[in-house]
C-alpha cells in the first residue's frame, strides 16, 4: 500500500541547516550590503533568493517521495545547484573586500565544520518545536555570524553553504541507491495493480502458475497468432512468465 508521508522534511538535516543559511543570508544581506556595493539591490535579491531556494526545493522534493522518487531527486539537485551559486556569491564578497577564504587549515575553518546539529525531537508539535530547533542550530554559529564584521560572516557562511552542497549530495546518493533497488511510483502502482488483480483472481479460483504455483490472472495476447485471445498469466510475471490455456 502507498503511504504518503507528511512534513517528513522538517526532520532532514538538510533542510534544518539550509533554513539556517537561509536565514543567515537574510541577516547578512540587511547587515552588509548597501548602495555602496550593491546600489540596485540585485545582488540582495540573488542572494536571499537562491538561498529561499535550497529549504524550498529540499521540502518539495521530499514532499515527492511517495509519488515521484525521479522528481525528488531533481528538486534536491536544484537545491544543491542554488547553494552552489550562493557559495559563489560569498567567495566574490570575499574577494571584493580583498581577501581570501578562510583556509581548512585555519582553526576557524575547522571550527566551523565541526560544528555538529542537534537531533530534532518535535513530538506532536512539529512546526512550533522545529522552529525552536532551527533557531537553536542558528546560533550555534553566532559567535562568527554576530561579530558586525563582514568577512568573517561571509567565510562562515561559505563553509556551511559548501558544507550543505556535500550534505545534499550523499542525499541524492541515497535517493538513487533507493530509487534503483524500489523504482519509482510507476513500479509502485504496477506492483499495487497487479496484487489485486492477484486476490481478485484468488477469489475466482484462479488456477495455479505451473511454474512457480501462485495464483494466475487473465491476460489478452496483443500480438502473435494469439492476438485478441485471453490466456492465464502468473501474477508474478515479469519474474515468472509461467502461462496456461484458458479452457
Amino acid at each position: 500500500m502507498l503511504k504518503i508521508r507528511r512534513f517528513s522534511f522538517y526532520w532532514l538535516n538538510t533542510w534544518v541547516m539550509a533554513n539556517v543559511i537561509q536565514l543567515s543570508t537574510q541577516d547578512f544581506c540587511k547587515r552588509y550590503l548597501n548602495l555602496k556595493n550593491d546600489p540596485c539591490g540585485r545582488q540582495f535579491d540573488q542572494m536571499t533568493q537562491a538561498a529561499r531556494s535550497g529549504t524550498a526545493n529540499i521540502a518539495e522534493g521530499n514532499s515527492r517521495h511517495a509519488t515521484s522518487k525521479e522528481t525528488e531527486m531533481k528538486l534536491t539537485d536544484v537545491a544543491r545547484a542554488s547553494l552552489a551559486e550562493l557559495a559563489n556569491d560569498y567567495f566574490n564578497f570575499l574577494m571584493q573586500a580583498e581577501q581570501t577564504p578562510w583556509s581548512v587549515h585555519t582553526a576557524e575553518y575547522k571550527s566551523v565544520l565541526a560544528m555538529e546539529l542537534d537531533q530534532p525531537d518535535y513530538q506532536d508539535d512539529i512546526q512550533h518545536r522545529s522552529a525552536e530547533h532551527i533557531l537553536r542550530q542558528k546560533h550555534k554559529f553566532d559567535r562568527w555570524l554576530e561579530t558586525g564584521d563582514a568577512v568573517t560572516a561571509a567565510n562562515c557562511l561559505l563553509i556551511l553553504c559548501n558544507r550543505l552542497i556535500n550534505m545534499l549530495t550523499k542525499q541524492i546518493e541515497t535517493q538513487l541507491a533507493t530509487f534503483t533497488e524500489e523504482g519509482g511510483f510507476t513500479e509502485a502502482l504496477t506492483a499495487e495493480r497487479l496484487q489485486f488483480r492477484a486476490n481478485t483472481s484468488a477469489e475466482e479460483d484462479a488456477p495455479l502458475c505451473p511454474e512457480c504455483g501462485k495464483p494466475m490472472i487473465r491476460r489478452m495476447a496483443k500480438k502473435g497468432i494469439n492476438s485478441g485471445k485471453e490466456f492465464w498469466s502468473c501474477t508474478a510475471y515479469p519474474d515468472c512468465r509461467g502461462t496456461r490455456k484458458i479452457q
